[in-house]
């Protein structure tokens, strides 16, 4: 990989890091809004959850502008919706304006996702996709985790507002960022040839280090007024794909949403203490970015369905053996490690496989409604992890029932053909 396709990688990590934070901003401000506005459990999780829904938005409806009008485009104007929001967001004065705000927010960075992640595939190597991609998604929780620390010596000094400010700082920031050293996608201008297409990829060849072309390779005409649209993944060519990675990113989705919602928690519930319970959920975020950086080292070696397939299979049992020891701390912690190892390495995999089941012109269109019925998932499992809790369901009952959905995700893939 020449250093231009290395900067290309760096800013698509930041840009992960930078959702990370927007994302888990809620988490770092929650107690203070709660206390300010004297707000319900329930109100807080709809101010949770409406994040979650805006991303869902954004992922299904707004990403597949990238396959009409261009990747980096649609980046740069996801920029705007999340400065946009954050910014607005340290202003509200209700619960129903900060709402707002959140689904705003979670509108930008749920369409940029399917972009970033694309990005990152086209402009690495062979050799090193696998381990690119997995370091863009390890961003996310390392965003998350410096973020964290961020926002508690803001909150202290000047309030919650200021995480809010500081978040669209850093997100107007890496809009020159993005404007100066991310590259358009050579797919999209390969499949869609926009004004000087030859041109521009020329340049980007050039500084890949690679032969430029004389010509743009002949295409069916169809291929590039093709439309990117939600009927454009139900032809009968791309069905079969779409109804197996639907399945999969909403199954696996819901089992990660929940395990990372409710770990800490339902680890009190089972009777440990509440400081236990946090260093549970930290325990799972490190074995899941240990999990996605072992992932990229191996995943040019193998194959990658049959790597997928190993890493939902020991998702869904290392989730049962957790249920099994929740109450015994020593043996919990260990294997609360590897659930997030096998669990988010499976979210990260799934980022590997999408790209290649669909065509560069309907690419980002394809993997956005993924990601976006995935976040359905996302906010059904914590809700309904709440109303068994509610019926007095035992923590080991949860988890079992939620070792279930990694379960699916895993036959989903088995029929997924890939070839």
């Amino acid at each position: 990989m020449s250093r231009f396709q290395m900067v290309a990688v760096v800013v698509c990590i930041l840009l992960n890091m930078l959702d990370g934070f927007d994302v888990l901003v809620m988490a770092f401000t929650a107690s203070s809004i709660s206390d300010e506005w004297q707000l319900s459990g329930k109100s807080l999780g709809v101010l949770f959850s409406s994040g979650l829904v805006g991303m869902a938005i954004g992922a299904m409806f707004l990403s597949p502008l990238a396959d009409k009008y261009g990747r980096r485009k649609l980046i740069i104007a996801c920029l705007v919706i999340i400065t946009t929001g954050m910014l607005l967001s340290s202003i509200t004065n209700s619960l129903n304006q900060l709402i707002a705000m959140r689904v705003l927010t979670g509108v930008g960075i749920g369409a940029a996702l399917a972009s970033v992640n694309i990005i990152t595939a086209e402009y690495s190597s062979n050799k090193r996709r696998g381990l690119a991609i997995s370091l863009v998604q390890t961003g996310y929780p390392v965003g998350g985790i410096l973020g964290g620390g961020i926002a508690t010596l803001l909150i202290t000094e000047a309030g919650w507002r200021s995480v809010f400010v500081f978040g669209a700082c850093l997100s107007a920031i890496m809009i020159p960022v993005v404007l100066w050293r991310l590259p358009e996608s050579i797919d999209y201008l390969l499949a869609r040839r926009p004004n000087n297409a030859l041109q521009g990829i020329n340049k980007l060849l050039g500084r890949m280090q690679h032969n430029e072309i004389t010509s743009l390779p002949e295409v069916e005409s169809e291929t590039v007024n093709k439309k990117a649209n939600l009927a454009s993944l139900w032809t009968a060519e791309f069905r079969s794909a779409t109804i197996l990675m639907w399945l999969t990113f909403f199954m696996i989705m819901a089992s990660l949403y929940f395990v990372m919602s409710w770990t800490p928690k339902l680890l009190e519930h089972a009777g440990l203490t509440a400081q236990q319970g946090i260093s549970g959920g930290m325990i799972l975020h490190g074995g899941g970015i240990t999990g996605q950086l072992i992932l990229g080292f191996i995943s040019a070696k193998l194959n990658l369905k049959k790597l997928i397939t190993a890493y939902m299979l020991f998702a869904t049992i290392f989730i049962s053996l957790f249920a099994v020891y929740t109450n015994q701390l020593s043996i919990a912690l260990y294997m609360v490690f590897f659930v997030g190892f096998f669990l988010m390495g499976s979210i990260t995999s799934l980022y590997m496989l999408s790209p290649k089941l669909y065509p560069p012109e309907i690419r980002t269109t394809g993997m956005g409604w993924a990601i976006g019925i995935g976040r359905i998932g996302a906010i059904i499992s914590p809700f309904l992890a709440g109303v068994f809790l509610d019926l007095n369901w035992t923590t080991s009952s949860m988890f079992f029932v939620f070792a279930l959905p990694a379960f699916i995700a895993m036959l989903a893939i088995v029929f997924i053909h890939t070839e």
